[in-house]
């Protein structure tokens, strides 16, 4: 048998809830969409659709991010320490 890991990813409420109502209409739930795309990922090492340049109003959301991320955490492992605890 396999062994599988845990992956964790945090996003928000109303993004899980609107990917997960889709999803269910495709008879997929968010985990086995992401059991979809990552086999996709590492067969033909590159995403399976196409990325763009993301516009002003995403780089300004993506800096904010990272600000927060920086204010709140010395270094990557306390943000990873923190993620464990919750």
């Amino acid at each position: 048998m396999a062994t599988t890991t845990m992956i964790h990813v945090r996003l928000e409420d109303s993004l899980k809830k609107d990917a997960s109502t889709a999803l269910e209409a495709m008879g997929l739930s968010l985990s086995d969409a992401i059991r979809v795309f990552l086999p996709r990922v590492a067969a033909d090492q590159k995403f399976p659709f196409a990325l763009q340049v993301p516009n002003a109003e995403t780089r300004k959301a993506m800096e904010e991010a990272r600000a927060i991320t920086k204010a709140r955490f010395d270094n990557q492992q306390g943000l990873l320490d923190d993620l464990d605890r919750e």
